[in-house]
Parts: structure tokens; C-alpha cells; sequence
């Protein structure tokens, strides 16, 4: 008989939604528009297409096992040396080394009950304990966190802004947190949604931080504003000691040579960056005054999505916006997520809600 590790035996497999085109040929539909996934509806920057398309020819050869160019060029964007950053295949996958890295069996792991779902799994799967802390008003009690802390505390995670619910907390609140964290517990601090802060009190310039904190790791990705979801590329920056820790079990090869090559020219198009960020704002504020209309409870964005309030079960409506062509993310209970697409795309989803709501 095959025997599995029991850590792995209460784990749920991730569950992805559905294709556009399953979407399409279920409901026998002509088109479909996704909103469940915190994708860029801007796409990609056609200057990293058109240096993509130039690159095709060389796909026979293995990348840079040492992402030498990428970090090179991160390293002169962020002031900091090449031995802090270590580019990945993605977030998810900087989540599995991290706790690779520092996990043991029985290590407690701090985080927040509705968060990125990556976390809890990865802890578990390396015989973590995980200590959950509720959030409050949808954000992250930082304090809780604090009192949840134990003598079998190993790391604490921490998603800023978050996802799935959008809101954030200042830099006041991280700095004052930090300070109360024992220096031999790791923090991992991750800020996918950066790019699409409004509010002038988050901690933007928290590279900073990584000096005075050696327990500290700050975690980015190209999938959001840059709109690379699809290649699978992040970055991580921390201690040098940190870094060439995690990279030991890095696998060879993570991050492909078209991520690479995307990656650095998107880093160059701060044109892309600004329209992407200023039409975002825009769609927050027109699904803010809809929800307002509709007298929808939502959360306050610092992201590409919102977390709504619908007022019914939310797998009942995600089921009733997929039949009509649009794919929104049913979070808990009657609460969903949905990203922020373009005007036309906003309008259609607010369009189709009312159309559910009413029946």
C-alpha cells in the first residue's frame, strides 16, 4: 500500500476557476469576461511584446539559472546589491521556499484568516502549526498578531495590501509592529498590489527597513500592474544570509527566459505603469459609487479588486454571473471578490449584478 506524508493528507489541492473558453462551451456563450483573478484588464506593455517576439528564436537554450540580468537591473531600481534579491516562478512559488527554508515540524506560523490562501497550505505541507488571527474590519490586526506570538513562533505572514480583501495598514502600524517582533521570528511581508496604492500613508519606501530589520523578507511580483501573470515571475528581497539560504533549494532554472527578458523591459515602461495605475483608480471609484447606489458593503481598496458585500450566498452568485458571461471569485459567505477590469468591463459586471439582484 502507498503511504503519503501526513502533512499532506488534510491538504486541499488549489482549486483555479474555470477557462474562458470552458465558460464559453458550458453556457454556450460568445464571449466571456474573467474578473476573478486580479489580472491586468490593460494587458501587457507592448514595448515587452515586441522585445518577447524578438527572443522566440533562442527558446532551445536553458535561461540564466542565475537571473544575472534581472537582478542586476532590480538591484540599480531598488539601491540595493544583487545578493538580496532572488527572482522566482512567481509568488507561489517564493511562498513554498520561504517555507522550505525555515519551516519545521512543529514551528507555529502566524497569519490572517482571510489572506492569501498560499501561505497556510505551504506551512502545513512542512508540519507547520498554523495560528490564525481574525482580521478586523476586513484588515489585518497587526496587535493580535503580536499577542499570538509564542515561544514556538517561527514566522508570521503578512499580505499588504491584501488579498483578497483590499484594505491595508500604514507605515506607522508595520514600523511599530516590527518593533515588537523578536528578532529571531521571520516576517515575510508581501506587497504584490504596490503599484496600486492610493493612500499617502503606506510604507512605499520600506526597502529601507530591510537594514535595521534582519529578520525581514519583502516579497513582489510581475503579474499584477506589470501584467506578466501568465510568464510566472516575482522577486524577493532580504538579508544576503536570507537570500543564499533560500536559494539552496531553489530548483534550476525556476524562472524562464522570456519571464526574464519581460521582466527587465517592463521595468523600463513607467509610461504603462502610470496609465495602468490611473485607470484603476477610475474604475475603483465607478464600482464604489454603483456599490454605493446599490447599497453594497465593500471593503476600501488599495488594489486592482474589491471585496463586496452581494447579500447572498456568494457560490450562488458567482454560478449566476458565470451563466451570463462573467467570472467574478465567491470569497465567504455572502462576500465576493472582483477585479477591477476596464470601463466597459466595470459597466457589463455592474450591469449583470443588478440583473442577479433583482431576480
Amino acid at each position: 500500500m502507498i503511504k503519503f506524508r501526513d502533512e499532506i493528507k488534510d491538504l486541499k489541492a488549489y482549486r483555479p476557476g474555470k477557462p474562458i473558453e470552458d465558460v464559453k462551451k458550458e453556457y454556450g456563450l460568445k464571449e466571456v469576461i474573467k474578473l476573478a483573478s486580479n489580472e491586468n484588464p490593460m494587458g501587457t506593455s507592448e514595448k515587452v511584446k515586441e522585445k518577447l517576439i524578438k527572443s522566440i528564436d533562442n527558446l532551445a537554450i536553458y535561461p540564466d539559472g542565475n537571473t544575472t540580468i534581472l537582478k542586476d537591473e532590480l538591484a540599480k531600481k531598488l539601491d540595493l546589491k544583487p545578493e538580496q534579491i532572488l527572482p522566482s516562478s512567481g509568488s507561489d512559488e517564493m511562498v513554498d521556499m520561504i517555507s522550505k527554508t525555515f519551516i519545521n515540524k512543529g514551528d507555529e506560523v502566524i497569519m490572517a484568516d482571510i489572506t492569501f490562501p498560499r501561505y497556510i497550505s505551504t506551512a502545513i505541507m512542512m508540519g507547520g502549526i498554523p495560528k490564525i488571527v481574525p482580521l478586523k474590519n476586513w484588515t489585518y490586526d497587526l496587535n493580535g498578531m503580536i499577542n499570538a506570538i509564542t515561544k514556538n513562533t517561527k514566522l508570521i505572514w503578512i499580505c499588504n495590501p491584501n488579498n483578497p480583501t483590499g484594505t491595508m495598514f500604514s507605515e506607522k502600524e508595520l514600523l511599530n509592529f516590527l518593533e515588537k517582533v523578536p528578532e529571531n521570528i521571520i516576517v515575510v511581508y508581501d506587497e504584490a498590489y504596490r503599484e496600486y496604492v492610493t493612500r499617502d500613508d503606506y510604507p512605499k519606501d520600506n526597502l529601507k527597513l530591510l537594514k535595521k530589520y534582519s529578520n525581514l523578507i519583502i516579497m513582489r511580483t510581475f503579474s499584477k500592474m506589470y501584467g506578466l501573470a501568465a510568464l510566472r515571475v516575482g522577486y524577493t528581497m532580504a538579508s544576503e544570509e536570507i537570500i543564499e539560504n533560500i536559494n539552496k533549494i531553489r530548483g534550476p532554472f525556476n524562472v524562464n527566459s522570456l519571464a526574464q527578458i519581460a521582466a527587465v523591459e517592463a521595468l523600463k515602461d513607467n509610461e504603462f505603469v502610470e496609465s495602468c495605475y490611473r485607470i484603476n483608480k477610475e474604475g475603483k471609484e465607478y464600482l464604489y459609487n454603483e456599490f454605493d447606489k446599490l447599497n453594497l458593503e465593500y471593503a476600501p481598496s488599495e488594489t486592482n479588486h474589491i471585496f463586496v458585500n452581494v447579500n447572498i450566498d456568494s457560490e450562488e452568485i458567482f454560478i449566476e454571473l458565470q451563466k451570463r458571461g462573467l467570472i467574478i471569485r465567491p470569497i465567504t459567505g455572502t462576500w465576493i471578490r472582483v477585479t477591477i477590469g476596464t470601463e466597459e468591463q466595470n459597466k457589463k459586471f455592474i450591469t449583470l449584478l443588478k440583473e442577479v439582484l433583482s431576480n
